[in-house]
């Protein structure tokens, strides 16, 4: 009921962890999978080892996180061994890569696919991090470019994650094109302040939003890529329930990314939310999900 194709790519349901948590080690990883996630897209990597910011990096807010973490990882030479203990869960691997330029997102890509990941998610999108992410993705040029190389270099499906952090996302993923499916969203630049302390409550003073109050971000963006780029998409943000999940896939998506709500609600938000969506395609006479993706789209 819960099964979907993406890429020739076979997920036992729609709910992939998202790119940043419990998906720096290789047994955090498979720990996920066997808590019933569809499939793992990995921390990003990049080049080298990078430490990322000072603490503090995360900021619980009523509505969601605030986080700049700085995109620490263990640089990609060192991640082979995880990304073999996580493919022993049986779920489609995900490596997300972030890079300064083209040469070096073609490089961990071929590194990522040697390592046997399934695909490979390019962070476009990162808002916080200096020479990275959103202020790569938001240069058309830029991004079509990386994302014609790396698929030129690499045998297996390319998803492109776009920033919601410009004046059209539509636009950044038609620059995207020729991946083989779209990413949407990250999250957004933000920051909050500590009045006693007079001062960002973040380290790096700006960081990203995430969480229940990015969801309707997350919605518009899908339902408008959707209608304009024939990709698959993948939706980000917000999603709690199976109510969430559902609306993400009415907007048009085939498949969502959870990541807060396993940070606020632990790992078993997986099953949850796959119980959910399955009472809920039962009660409305569904026999799959997939007959719901994009049953939003209105003229």
């Amino acid at each position: 009921m819960l099964e979907v194709d993406i890429n020739d790519l076979h997920f036992r349901n729609p709910l992939l962890l998202a790119s940043g948590i419990l998906d720096e080690s290789g047994d955090t990883m498979l720990r996920v999978a066997r808590s019933g996630a569809g499939g793992i897209v990995t921390k990003s990597i990049g080049m080298v080892p990078r430490e990322g910011y000072e603490n503090p990096v995360i900021y619980e807010l009523p509505y969601g996180l605030l986080n700049a973490i700085g995109l620490a990882n263990p640089g990609i030479e060192n991640f082979g061994e995880e990304i073999k203990k996580a493919k022993e869960g049986g779920v489609p691997i995900i490596g997300s890569i972030f890079g300064g330029n083209v040469d070096e997102f073609v490089y961990l890509a071929k590194k990522m696919e040697s390592y046997g990941v399934d695909a490979v998610e390019l962070n476009l999108s990162c808002p916080h991090a200096r020479g990275y992410g959103m202020e790569i993705g938001v240069d058309m040029e830029l991004v079509e470019e990386i994302v014609g190389e790396v698929k030129k270099s690499v045998g297996i499906p390319v998803w492109a994650k776009i920033t919601p952090n410009t004046d059209s996302v539509v636009r950044i993923a038609k620059a995207a094109e020729k991946a083989d499916a779209l990413v949407l969203i990250n999250t957004i630049r933000a920051m909050a302040i500590d009045i006693d302390a007079r001062r960002p409550v973040l380290s790096n003073k700006i960081g990203g939003l995430s969480g229940p109050c990015l969801k309707p971000v997350g919605v518009r963006a899908v339902y408008e890529v959707y209608s304009e780029v024939n990709k698959p998409i993948i939706g980000v943000g917000g999603i709690q329930n199976g109510r969430d999940a559902l609306e993400y896939m009415m907007a048009g998506a085939s498949a969502v990314q959870i990541g807060t709500a396993v940070y606020t609600h632990g790992l078993e938000v997986f099953t949850s939310i796959a119980r959910e969506m399955k009472e809920w395609l039962h009660r409305n006479d569904y026999e799959n999900v997939k007959d719901i993706i994009g049953a939003a789209q209105v003229k």
